[in-house]
């Protein structure tokens, strides 16, 4: 009872002392959560003032939540912590951040409902708290960007940059900004992106501050201009604009990270980590050298960001790099798909799949890309039902409207092969229109003409071998040549497959007709030669247990993919 008396007579040294011990309890190595959790309950058994009392449900909610599955208790910590510091004058730090973990709790809960009037209150009342007023806006416009409402969470940005520019924080303000224009690009607001993008544009290029700060604004606005540049298809514009974000980064990575904090609290933010920025810069590269047809580049930058991406998940569980890891393993099996290695491509698809099991937020936003990865497998190896499916399955699961239009693309490619679905193909050419303002009708020279002119190599070789095609049976055999030599070339650099075998048995019988013996047996020799690495590719690819994954269209993947007894396609169409 002494000892008691003598607590509640210096209740900062019994207090400080539980919280050490908790604080131990929390760093050690292995964490002992548990032993944690009872020196913060402990400081209730004191009648403890209401600041010490908000502040340990604030704890404990926050250890709970963290390193626990109780969310349950986590919660109902948390919503004292809530209700007594608003209470309370001037505690802004317990009050907010209770706010904050509150309603990422609710959204982990799928009680989106409740979040949301909880950070709109927190955000009302801390106008006068710069650093949680910009932090609960972020927070809020997160929010509504994961629930798709783009509109709302663009308006709460917009908010965010002039409380921003009214606070004095010319780099917060840019963050809001360029934060408004990821959404812009991501809802096609062209119109909008570009004034938007130029204001941001001068505000990074004055900010005099942090270096590391101000790359990093430079960073995520070069990568918005890159992607803008990308989402047009004007591969060859970009390239100065890469090649400034390749140099930005390379900066970063030799600056040291200091510690001096900023002195307005509004600049307490940081975009990403600089590990984070630089796999980034790698996955955007990667996506300029699949549209340029820059095959082995695309390789070789996907293959450095996985070996980064590997050692940052051993330390990082931050889900935005499984989210890098699974677009880039999408770019690198169109690749494979293209460059006739389809095992391999099965292989990685079924790495997506993997991630996908473990986050069902990754599930959703990548489902319709996974079986349209499927779909085009599934063409590659002849098997024509399937890829039907798992298209059909993607136009189920998306709303965006250039892959909408992929998707459909190659649907109708699949029933010109079947060669008995002419009612079925008018009907999906009718829906086809990638743009409201665009002609339908489309000439293979105009699309000749722009993909030239923007380093298209893959669609110039296409345009190339198909209108040497058409010359071919129009019987204008001179013209034809001129078209599929260079398609020839270009399929080699990339290097295109199907171009190639395409190309090399157009060759054969062209140098047949114009009676050229020696060529055409060296064309037909080099037909054999891809016909043959094909073959033994399609064998591996049906072979491997993955290929099950065709039959797959309905719900999460599947955890098991059991093995069959070899392939069960014909070869026939594809040689």
């Amino acid at each position: 009872l002494s000892v008691n008396a003598k607590l509640h007579k210096a209740p900062d040294r019994w207090y400080l002392a539980l919280l050490g011990f908790a604080e131990h309890f929390r760093t050690s190595s292995p964490p002992k959560i548990r032993l944690c959790v009872h020196c913060l309950q402990a400081v209730f058994q004191f009648k403890p003032p209401q600041r010490i009392e908000a502040r340990t449900h604030l704890q404990l909610g926050s250890v709970l939540y963290h390193h626990t599955k109780n969310s349950e208790l986590a919660r109902s910590h948390l919503e004292k912590a809530w209700y007594i510091s608003q209470q309370l004058p001037q505690f802004e730090d317990v009050k907010f951040e209770a706010a904050s973990i509150l309603s990422e709790l609710f959204c982990q809960q799928n009680l989106v409902d409740s979040a949301k009037p909880l950070l709109r209150k927190a955000i009302q009342i801390s106008q006068q708290t710069p650093y949680w007023h910009c932090r609960l806006l972020f927070q809020l416009a997160q929010l509504h960007t994961l629930e798709k409402d783009l509109v709302s969470a663009c308006d709460l940005l917009g908010v965010g940059a002039e409380y921003a520019r009214v606070v004095g924080s010319e780099y917060t303000r840019a963050l809001f900004l360029l934060s408004k224009g990821m959404l812009l690009l991501m809802e096609r607001k062209l119109g909008e992106v570009h004034p938007l993008l130029t204001l941001c544009g001068t505000i990074v290029e004055n900010w005099q501050g942090n270096p590391i700060q101000k790359e990093s604004l430079r960073v995520f606005f070069l990568v918005l201009q890159v992607t803008h540049y990308l989402d047009a298809g004007q591969v060859k514009s970009v390239k100065p604009c890469l090649k400034q974000l390749q140099q930005c980064i390379q900066t970063i990575s030799t600056l040291q990270d200091d510690e001096i904090l900023p002195t307005n609290p509004a600049d307490l933010f940081h975009w990403l980590p600089k590990e984070h920025m630089c796999v980034l810069v790698y996955l955007v590269t990667v996506m300029h050298s699949m549209q340029a047809g820059y095959l082995e580049k695309a390789q070789k930058y996907t293959d450095k960001a996985l070996m980064q991406l590997e050692k940052l998940k051993m330390l990082d569980c931050s889900p935005i790099l499984s989210t890098f890891q699974v677009i880039l393993l999408e770019h690198i099996i169109m690749c494979r798909l293209v460059t006739g290695h389809k095992a391999t491509a099965l292989q990685e698809i079924s790495q997506v799949c993997q991630l996908c099991q473990q986050s069902p937020r990754l599930f959703t936003n990548h489902a319709a890309q996974l079986h349209t990865l499927l779909g085009l497998y599934c063409i590659s190896v002849n098997c024509m039902d399937n890829a039907e499916a798992q298209f059909t399955t993607a136009l189920q699961l998306t709303t965006h409207q250039e892959l909408w239009t992929y998707i459909v693309t190659n649907l109708a490619s699949v029933y010109i092969r079947e060669g008995n679905r002419h009612q079925e193909l008018y009907n999906l050419l009718e829906r086809i229109n990638p743009d409201h303002n665009f002609p339908v009708r489309r000439f293979l020279r105009e699309t000749l003409k722009m993909s030239n002119a923007e380093d298209l190599n893959r669609l110039t070789a296409c345009s190339l071998v198909l209108l040497g095609h058409i010359f071919y049976v129009l019987g204008n055999h001179r013209e034809s040549n001129n078209m599929v030599v260079p398609a020839m070339q270009l399929a080699s650099k990339i290097p295109d497959m199907s171009v190639q075998l395409w190309s090399s048995a157009l060759l054969k019988d062209l140098n047949k007709a114009l009676g050229n013996g020696m060529d055409a047996h060296e064309a037909a020799q080099m037909h054999q030669n891809f016909s043959q690495q094909l073959l033994q590719d399609h064998i591996a690819a049906c072979s491997l247990p993955e290929h099950n994954l065709i039959s797959w269209t309905d719900g999460p993947p599947p955890v098991q993919i059991q093995a069959q007894n070899g392939p069960t396609t014909s070869l026939a169409s594809l040689l």
